[in-house]
């Protein structure tokens, strides 16, 4: 009986010990790589041109991309990798290019610079198309051109495909297989064209790649999650059809992560299935825009860790030599600091594309459409508002004080810089104005003032029917009745349309100011595929989270929005 004890107890330590060993090597595996994103290389101009009222950023463009210097930015995102031992591959997610559909020769030399940098440095580089890499049904650039000129980055390491996309796997390292998911509509420049059968695929190769003893990775070009306030109804074409029970199906195969671009903003978001499984969307900025970042991800059997890098520099002689017009100011501040000069390039090229972007033929206003009396006035009040000086006589703080409006004091000097810094802090990630602070207050205030100012011409019956014409669209009855009698008691004799853009407006300020989420966009970590989940609490805590928030959006409802009139 003892030998038997004995015997039995040998086995259990061998095995104990056998399991210790797996653990700790399983633990000290790690795959290291970098995720960059629509790096929209452009061919540089031989001489700038521009005539954006700007005196530094003059030739700026209305998609605020460094398009002349996007060449060597990416030279400079690629110098870093190579040069990074702990980063072993790189994934790049869509809109390799700017021009694709019809300037191929973009791709070639794109490829170059990818197949140059796999040669010298020895990692390998997999690349999923966006919607600026091939054409719609009137380009002569395909898909299939797509995969031709990229078949050394990915393609060539194909385990299984679509026909007639760009989808592919391909492992990673010895414990991660790589779904690169062509969410492209290939008729169409900008929506995605994800259908049920390739969804299903998808699930499909995440399966598998756990039957090989594998842990799936997704990659697509469009986004999973919102990024950005309802991004699904103001942006549609940036996040995939029917997202969040996509997202359900894919977080139950057992997708943890996927990275997307597109949005052009470094973002993570996250989801939780009825199931209480996880996954989360890194959404990865534009490579050629501010804040010129890409990311890096560290994987381990216990969690995932994630940082992003910041391209601060480039080759400016080769630049100069390369493309003329730039001033000698251009270059220094360059030289000074390649991120600050971005942003001040971003921030001149989004007030220009808004400012062209804010006329009725623009917006794709029908004058006989039964809101449109109540945009062409916003949209005059907004611009005319914008462009005032936001202190000093004449200002749009002079101006609230005729209406009882406090507009704070700030280092703001109109309305369009800090609207632009606020979309700087969206595509740099970690928004975080205080729901409470300077920024905000301005923000919603300034929209009270060209209610009172501006919307009050238009009434009550215009501002209502648009309302109801709306959420009868989503299948909500009339509003007028509830609106009018918590208005009245709230704000006291305002009118019941002002109450309705106010709900409206306040926590869309508030979502686009400061990012809530509770997750970093920018730096941190998740628990990794090996990590033991408990699926009940990530259920309860997803219920917590959209309790708070709808507590929250009342919240501002009733105390911010009171504090304009106050």
């Amino acid at each position: 009986m003892k030998k038997i004890l004995s015997v039995l107890l040998s086995v259990i330590m061998l095995i104990g010990a056998v399991s210790i060993g797996f653990t700790v090597s399983a633990a000290e595996e790690e795959l290291g790589f970098a995720v960059a994103s629509d790096l929209h290389y452009n061919i540089p101009r031989e001489e700038l041109e521009g005539d954006i009222d700007d005196e530094i950023y003059w030739y700026a463009n209305r998609r605020a991309a460094m398009e002349d210097e996007s060449g060597f930015i990416i030279d400079e995102m690629l110098r870093q990798v190579a040069e990074d031992d702990s980063l072993e591959f790189l994934l790049i997610s869509g809109d390799l290019v700017d021009n694709g559909r019809i300037v191929p020769q973009e791709h070639y030399d794109t490829a170059a610079k990818l197949k140059k940098f796999e040669e010298e440095s020895g990692k390998d580089v997999f690349v999923i198309p966006g919607n600026h890499d091939f054409g719609r049904a009137d380009i002569d650039f395909k898909i299939d051109d797509f995969k031709t000129v990229y078949a050394d980055f990915g393609y060539d390491k194909a385990i299984e495909t679509i026909e007639g996309t760009g989808s592919y796997t391909a492992n990673l390292g010895e414990k991660y297989r790589l779904i690169a998911f062509d969410s492209n509509d290939p008729a169409k420049s900008t929506a995605d064209g994800v259908s049920k059968e390739e969804v299903n695929w998808v699930c499909e190769q995440a399966d598998k790649a756990y039957a090989d003893g594998r842990y799936p990775i997704l990659m697509m070009h469009h986004n999973l999650l919102d990024h950005m306030p309802v991004q699904s109804v103001f942006s549609a074409d940036f996040i995939i059809g029917n997202h969040l029970s996509v997202a359900e199906k894919f977080a139950n195969h057992g997708i943890k992560f996927v990275f997307t671009g597109h949005e052009h903003c470094s973002d993570v978001s996250s989801y939780t299935s009825t199931k209480g499984n996880k996954i989360y969307d890194f959404a990865t900025t534009s490579l050629s825009m501010y804040p010129l970042q890409y990311r890096t991800i560290n994987l381990t059997e216990d969690k995932i860790s994630y940082d992003i890098r910041t391209v601060d520099k480039i080759d400016t002689d080769a630049l100069t030599s390369t493309v003329s017009g730039y001033t000698q100011e251009h270059i220094d501040l360059m030289n000074a600091g390649l991120n600050d000069y971005a942003k001040g390039f971003l921030k001149a090229g989004v007030q220009y594309r808004l400012w062209l972007g804010m006329t009725p033929e623009k917006l794709g206003i029908d004058e006989d459409a039964f809101y449109a009396d109540l945009v062409f006035t916003a949209v005059n009040g907004l611009t005319s508002i914008l462009e005032m000086p936001l202190y000093g006589e004449g200002g749009v703080q002079e101006l609230a004080k005729e209406y009882n409006i406090d507009i704070p004091d700030s280092e703001y000097e109109t309305g369009w810089d800090l609207a632009t810094e606020l979309v700087a802090a969206h595509y740099e990630g970690e928004e975080a104005f205080d729901i409470y602070g300077t920024e905000v207050a301005i923000l919603l205030r300034t929209v009270g003032l060209i209610l009172l100012d501006d919307l009050s011409t238009v009434g009550d019956e215009v501002f209502l029917k648009a309302a109801n014409s709306l959420l009868s669209h989503f299948g909500t009855d009339s509003i007028q009745k509830d609106l009018t009698k918590l208005g009245t008691k709230v704000f006291g004799p305002f009118t019941a349309g002002e109450y309705f853009l106010l709900a409206v407006a306040s926590p869309i300020v508030y979502e686009f100011a400061y990012d809530s989420d509770g997750v970093n966009d920018n730096v941190g970590e998740f628990e990794g595929y090996g990590a033991q989940t408990d699926a009940t609490a990530n259920v309860m805590a997803n219920v917590k989270n959209i309790i708070e928030k709808i507590a929250l959006y009342f919240n501002l409802f009733i105390s911010i929005v009171s504090k304009i009139f106050a």
